[in-house]
Parts: structure tokens; C-alpha cells; sequence
């Protein structure tokens, strides 16, 4: 994945608005250019001991390993030095530069343009064109021809270089395709590297994306359930006084006891839906706000198991791993989710089996787990099985919302929503929490 950034800062689009993010490359790049700079600079004293023992060249040592020395000393305060970190892209750039010389005074000093290593020009020129600004590369790229330019004028002649079809084995020729391994080694390394924690950069941002999109779905539904619980908090009260007034009218008649125990339930489910919502106000208006509290899980269960008649608890079956297992957890926001995943789990199992619902502790994790012997679920339906307001139950049986919020709770604790399914087997669906959701 090649590529050369025009601009230090990159337009990007969040949820429709374009904002500027600083270029990544450079950060990530830097500590791999220290490395490799280690490496370029060993690699480099071992070819020209070795040009010298086997080829017997003639080269000044002392002045050969002084730029050498530069490249090293350079690298370790690259490495050590926190102030090159605020400014990445000048440090690259000037570290590229650098390192052009240092190469122009070694080649000078064994061989000039006669050198076969004068193909490591190349390697800062591909470095720049990957992790820096295209101006940084035509730069490199000016000054190595210009460098490799004055090899002519300044360099010191090898004989042995110069000499293509002397000896069965030149030391030209062998350069040459050293130089060419090593070229080509270091590129594809260092590209390979940037590369892939480029892409590893790029997955996180989509998955942040992702998990922004979603808390930004869960505000809106938070401020319409507010929105909705103050709207109909009117009405309601309207038909508790008309419900009470209608009471009193069926108590002052008689033989209308039947009146009397409507009007009751009237009274009795406005009392109910007032107490809703109350609660989607206080959640719409503070979704975090409820405080962990270490509970027994099977207290947890006891008290979501409320939450159903006692024919859908004749279906359910609990399984625990451990009966003294306690979590520190929102009690009231786990328990609702628990009830959402029952209460699918209730919906597919038309057939009336055994839905299993158990608990088992994981490390430093509980796992919910609730089984059912239901229809199961398609991959293309798995697949959307968390997203708001996606549903495959009849019109008006469900919002296609009660999934994704379990997610989205679970994310926000710090676990996850998992499901598996088997079309025509049945559905599992696993919840994992934290223990201790106060750490």
C-alpha cells in the first residue's frame, strides 16, 4: 500500500461533517525507522568488511566509519530523545536527508558512482513516498541525483570496481546484486510493516465510527423516549380522573359491579404506564446513570423472571454454575436486558420447548447465555440481528430495537453481544459482562 500525503491533514467525514485529522503515517513510521536505520548501518559496516577480506579493497576505514558513526549516533537520539516525536514529518524528513549524505560520504570514499550500493539512494526515496508528503520525496529525489552527481567529481576510485570482466567473480558485479538484495529486502519490509499497521490504524477508525453511529442511534431513541414520556403524561392523567370518576359513578349504581372493575383496571394500568414512563424520562434524560451494586445471580434472575407470567416461567429453565455467584452490576438495566433476550427467545418458540437460561463465570467475566429449540436464524438475518429498528417479527409485535440496545449496554460496560444459530435448531444468545463493572 503505497502512498504519498499531499497535505499534512487529512479531510475526513464523521457522520457528515468533514473535519481535519492529522496524518497517522509519520507516527507510525518512526519507530521502524529506527530499526531499520540500526539495520541499514550494520548491514552496511558488514558489506564493506566484507568488500575488504574477500575482494581485498583498499578503503579508508577510519573515514568510512565515521559516517557510520553519525547514522548511529543520530539513531540514538531518534530513539531516546521524546522532543522528535512532536514533530514526526520534519523528523523523518530531516533523518531521510541525513542519511542521503551519509551514504554520498560513504560511496565517495569507496568507489564513488563506481560502487555498486549507490541502489541505496533509492530505499530513503521509497520511505519518503510512503510515509511523507509528496514535497519531502521530490526533495530526497533532487538531492540523491544531486549527491550521485558529485560521486563524479569527489569520489574515490576503486580499481576493482571498475573492472566488469577482469576476474571470473567481479567485486562490481557482486555488489551489484548484494546491493540489489538488500534494496529490495528493506523496502518490502518496511513497506510491509507501514503498511499493515496502517490498515490496522484504518480498521479501528471504521470501528469507532461504527460504535459512534451507534451511540449516536441510542441518544436519539433516549431523547425521543424522554420526549415521548413528557407528551403523554397528560393524556394519561386525563383518563385516571375520567377512570376514577367512572369508578365512583359504577359505586353509586347497583348491580354495575362490573363497571366498577373496569374502571379499577383502567386506574391500575394508567398506574403502570405512568411508572414506565417515569422510568424512560429518567433513562432518556441520563442513560448511565444508574450505580453498580453487587448482587447474587441468582437473585438477578429471580428478579427479571418477575418481568413474565407464569406460563412464559413454565418454559424457562435456569442453569447456574456456581449458586453463591455474585456480579457487581446495574441491576436494573442488566435485568431488563436479560428480559429483552427472554422475551425473544419466548416470541420463536412457537412450539412451547424448553428455553434454557443459565450463567457461568469466565475469568474475570459472567456469561448469560439463553438457548432456545426455536426456527433459528439465517446468516442475512444474523447479520443484522443487532441493528436498530431491524425486526422479523409481524407488524407491531416488536420496534427492533430491544437487541441493540442490549448491545449497546453491553459495549458500554465493556462485554459483548454474541449470537449462533442454526436454521431450524435453535438460536443462543450470549452476553458477556464484566464481574465487577465498577473496575
Amino acid at each position: 500500500m503505497l502512498r504519498s500525503f499531499d497535505q499534512p491533514f487529512a479531510p475526513t467525514t464523521l457522520n457528515g461533517a468533514t473535519v481535519l485529522t492529522r496524518d497517522l503515517a509519520p507516527d507510525l513510521a518512526l519507530p521502524w525507522v529506527v530499526r531499520l536505520r540500526y539495520g541499514i548501518a550494520c548491514g552496511e559496516a558488514a558489506i564493506i568488511f566484507g568488500m575488504i577480506v574477500f575482494f581485498r579493497l583498499s578503503v579508508p576505514l577510519s573515514w568510512t566509519f565515521a559516517a557510520l558513526s553519525v547514522v548511529l549516533l543520530s539513531n540514538l537520539l531518534l530513539a531516546h530523545s521524546p522532543i522528535f516525536s512532536v514533530r514526526p514529518e520534519q523528523t523523518l524528513g530531516a533523518v531521510f536527508v541525513l542519511d542521503t549524505l551519509c551514504l554520498t560520504a560513504i560511496l565517495a570514499l569507496t568507489g564513488g558512482p563506481e560502487n555498486p550500493f549507490s541502489l541505496l539512494y533509492l530505499v530513503q526515496i521509497t520511505l519518503s513516498a510512503i510515509v511523507l508528503r509528496k514535497a519531502w520525496t521530490w526533495a530526497l529525489g533532487v538531492l540523491a541525483t544531486m549527491c550521485f552527481g558529485l560521486l563524479f567529481v569527489i569520489g574515490n576510485p576503486v580499481p576493482a570496481l571498475a573492472a566488469h570482466h577482469e576476474t571470473s567473480v567481479s567485486p562490481h558485479l557482486v555488489g551489484m546484486w548484494i546491493a540489489f538484495i538488500v534494496a529490495a529486502g528493506l523496502i518490502t519490509f518496511f513497506t510491509g510493516k507501514v503498511s499493515d499497521e496502517l490498515r490496522r490504524r484504518e480498521q479501528e477508525v471504521l470501528r469507532l465510527q461504527e460504535q459512534i453511529a451507534r451511540h449516536e442511534r441510542l441518544a436519539s431513541l433516549a431523547t425521543l423516549a424522554a420526549g415521548a414520556a413528557h407528551e403523554l403524561g397528560t393524556p394519561l392523567a386525563t383518563i385516571a380522573v375520567i377512570s376514577r370518576e367512572l369508578e365512583r359513578y359504577a359505586s353509586s349504581l347497583t348491580g354495575d359491579e362490573s363497571i366498577r372493575e373496569d374502571a379499577r383496571l383502567i386506574r391500575g394500568e394508567v398506574e403502570r404506564c405512568r411508572l414506565i414512563l417515569q422510568r424512560m424520562s429518567a433513562e432518556g434524560a441520563e442513560p448511565v446513570g444508574e450505580v453498580a451494586r453487587r448482587i447474587l445471580v441468582t437473585e438477578l434472575f429471580q428478579e427479571t423472571l418477575r418481568q413474565f407470567s407464569e406460563a412464559e416461567r413454565a418454559s424457562l429453565t435456569v442453569s447456574l454454575s456456581e449458586d453463591d455467584l455474585a456480579v457487581v452490576l446495574p441491576v436494573q438495566a442488566t435485568s431488563q436486558s436479560l428480559a429483552a433476550l427472554i422475551k425473544n427467545a419466548l416470541d420463536a418458540n412457537l412450539e412451547h420447548r424448553k428455553i434454557v437460561a443459565g450463567a457461568a463465570r469466565d475469568g474475570s467475566q459472567i456469561v448469560f447465555s439463553i438457548a432456545d429449540a426455536g426456527p433459528g436464524m439465517s446468516e442475512a438475518v444474523l447479520r443484522r440481528i443487532a441493528e436498530p429498528f431491524f425486526t422479523t417479527k409481524e407488524p407491531g409485535q416488536g420496534m427492533g430495537l430491544g437487541t441493540f440496545l442490549v448491545r449497546t449496554f453491553a459495549e458500554r460496560l465493556g462485554g459483548n453481544l454474541s449470537f449462533e444459530s442454526t436454521p431450524g435448531k435453535g438460536t443462543t444468545v450470549t452476553l458477556n459482562l464484566p464481574l465487577n463493572s465498577c473496575l
